[in-house]
């Protein structure tokens, strides 16, 4: 099971939709918000009981608005589009991407999933610590891969790939 391509079919990433998520307000924000809010909002229950929950579902609406209300970028120039770029041709074209390539996206994204076991047990047991433990190493990790998913990009690019394979049938 791929991970990745389950997660695009879960969030609904057509192609406008990957356009629109390399738009860096997109990146950044996704980057910023999420395990922060996500921490304080289940944080929450110890003093809103379970108020709490309605805003961990505001949290993960959010996750799935996210790549959807920014606009397509005027380019895709800057790191963090050409990583969200780098990512549509992992998950499209993993066939073109070089084998070293492969291995270190795979490291990284495991090692970034190590992150979810202190930041979910710091969760349950209100440990600040540990969740920001977890969050260090979920989002350090996926920074890591969002650089690689740019060094997949331009060698795509280098190969004669182009944004218009990223958006026709495969």
């Amino acid at each position: 099971m791929d991970v990745g391509r389950v997660s695009e079919r879960l969030m609904g990433m057509q192609d406008e939709v990957w356009l629109r998520h390399a738009n860096p307000w997109s990146v950044w924000s996704r980057v910023l918000t999420p395990l922060p809010s996500l921490a304080l909002s289940i944080w929450g229950r110890a003093s809103i009981g379970n108020g709490a929950w309605g805003a961990v579902v505001i949290v993960l609406v959010w996750i799935w608005l996210n790549p959807r209300v920014f606009a397509q970028p005027k380019t895709f120039n800057s790191w963090s589009s050409q990583g969200v770029l780098g990512e549509r041709v992992w998950l499209r074209h993993r066939d073109k991407v070089a084998g070293h390539h492969k291995s270190v996206a795979n490291a990284l994204a495991i090692g970034s999933g190590l992150g979810l076991f202190p930041f979910a047990y710091g969760l349950l047991t209100y440990n600040p610590g540990l969740t920001c433990l977890g969050i260090v190493v979920i989002s350090g990790g996926k920074m890591w891969f969002v650089d690689r998913m740019v060094w997949i990009w331009r060698d795509f690019e280098h190969m004669g790939g182009s944004l218009e394979d990223l958006t026709t049938p495969h």
